[in-house]
């Protein structure tokens, strides 16, 4: 993206509407939170809140900590990993299903059974059934992601007019070619927003897993920001847990909009301008 391009995007009304949105809320954020400190009076659940410029200071703090870093790095490591599974499997299945009724009629209903499991569900047996704790984060932060991508890859598929198989059909395609020219360029904007909505939930699963388990075999500093938040509790420092949270909204909105830009680059005639 060029300077000018970034420059009037920075500067567009939706740009601005958000930052503006983002003031407003801090504003209101710090009123609450100093409500019984400026008015005498607590604001109902804000009151008990940090407020925002504690949390700035508290979150300066850590920019130096080489174990905030760290547990940046374990999370990224973990999710991307999870979500790199669940793509190569989940894509393929869902193609599959798509095109082949009889792989259809055995896989999806029992795909369907476990479907509504939520992978926070899965925890405990994961980890008593993989070997290490970090194995069964992983197969937890598989799960997130691999139910979302797979239904919008199956349901995109499905949504294909069959008008268009017919005619290439008559016209000699082979069914390699009707994969390569319809059905994969049909189904793509459906990967791209499984995938952008199952990172999304990858996210949220691995936080909790790291919670639950302990920051996995690393334990301790850097045990995923997970357990960063965690321990920030378990220490009393309530600043360091909601720095903790940013931090997760940060690196989720990061990855989501990194697979929606590279999906944009696969999908072109998507864009309306």
């Amino acid at each position: 993206m060029s300077l000018s391009k970034f420059s009037d995007k920075l500067f567009s009304r939706a740009a601005l509407r958000g930052i503006f949105a983002i003031c407003v809320f801090m504003v209101l954020w710090e009123v609450g939170a100093r409500s019984e400190q400026w008015f005498g009076y607590r604001f109902p659940f804000v009151g008990l809140v940090p407020p925002p410029t504690d949390v700035l200071v508290s979150w300066s703090g850590l920019i130096g900590d080489a174990g905030y870093w760290h547990s940046w790095y374990k999370s990224f490591l973990r999710v991307f990993g999870g979500f790199t599974a669940a793509m190569l499997i989940g894509i393929p299945l869902g193609l599959i299903m798509a095109v082949n009724k009889s792989c259809y009629g055995i896989i999806f209903p029992t795909f369907e059974v476990l479907r509504p499991i939520p992978p926070l569900a899965w925890v405990p047996a994961s980890i008593i059934f993989w070997p290490t704790q970090e194995l069964s984060i992983a197969f937890v932060t598989f799960l997130g992601a691999f139910y979302t991508i797979v239904i919008n890859v199956l349901g995109g598929a499905k949504s294909i007019n069959k008008q268009f198989i017919q005619a290439a059909l008559s016209m000699g395609a082979s069914q390699w070619d009707i994969f390569r020219r319809i059905v994969l360029p049909a189904t793509l904007p459906s990967i791209v927003v499984g995938s952008a909505v199952g990172m999304g939930i990858t996210w949220e699963v691995v936080v909790a897993a790291e919670m639950i388990s302990g920051g996995g075999a690393s334990g301790g500093a850097g045990g995923g920001l997970g357990f960063f938040i965690w321990s920030s509790y378990v220490g009393g420092s309530y600043e360091q847990i909601i720095v903790g949270m940013f931090s997760i909204g940060i690196a989720g909105y990061i990855s989501s909009e990194l697979i929606r830009q590279l999906g944009g680059k696969f999908t072109p005639w998507l864009k309306t301008r």
